[in-house]
């Protein structure tokens, strides 16, 4: 995993200290299955199964870079899947901060809550998704992230962001950052080039 942050230090996918440290700290090949344990240092997405991935590590670095979440804060993980993401969350926000993460397929949802718990990390909370997207009942949120791709951002997540909270979701086969400026009003910068599974709605 060494080599790997290393890689993405030095070219500037990775700038933050607190993603840096994250990174360094929570072992990508503790969230992926058995038979792709061996592929853990690669950059790229790997299967986790029921046709679900773990995403790229550059691609994650360049969104939680993006979503720049800071200590204390309370985030919501849309798609949580293996937990690698929510334990790198749970170390970026520190014990006094909480992860909330949302998995719509109840066997990843087990895989991920075991992987993250495993790992010792106490300040994230896992639940099976609804027919709402998000968990509206902990909102709001510092910080919205989300691994698969909407076709527009849904009004239900970007709802339950704070005012001046940050949301990065995929839209298509773009990275969104989301502002929430006020009430009513919401900053967006657009950055294309990813591909991801889809966000799927009940």
């Amino acid at each position: 995993m060494k080599d790997l942050v290393d890689k993405l230090v030095a070219d500037g996918t990775i700038n933050s200290k607190s993603v840096e440290d994250a990174f360094r700290k929570v072992d990508r090949v503790d969230f992926v299955p058995t038979a792709q344990k061996l592929k853990a240092y690669e950059d790229r997405p790997l299967p986790i199964g029921l046709e679900q991935t773990i995403s790229q590590p550059t691609t994650v670095a360049f969104m939680l870079e993006l979503l720049d979440a800071q200590p204390g804060d309370k985030v919501l993980d849309v798609g949580s899947g293996s937990g690698w993401q929510s334990a790198l969350l749970s170390e970026i926000v520190g014990k006094q901060g909480k992860v909330y993460a949302v998995e719509r397929i109840k066997e990843l949802l087990e895989f991920g809550k075991k992987n993250v718990l495993q790992k010792g990390y106490q300040n994230v909370q896992f639940r099976l998704a609804g027919e709402v997207f998000g968990w509206s009942e902990k909102a709001p949120y510092d910080r919205i992230i989300a691994a698969a791709a909407a076709s527009q951002p849904p009004p239900e997540l970007l709802n339950q962001l704070k005012v001046g909270g940050i949301c990065v979701l995929p839209v298509k086969n773009s990275i969104l950052q989301v502002k929430r400026v006020s009430e009513d009003n919401f900053e967006t910068k657009t950055f294309p080039g990813f591909v991801f599974v889809p966000l799927i709605r009940y």
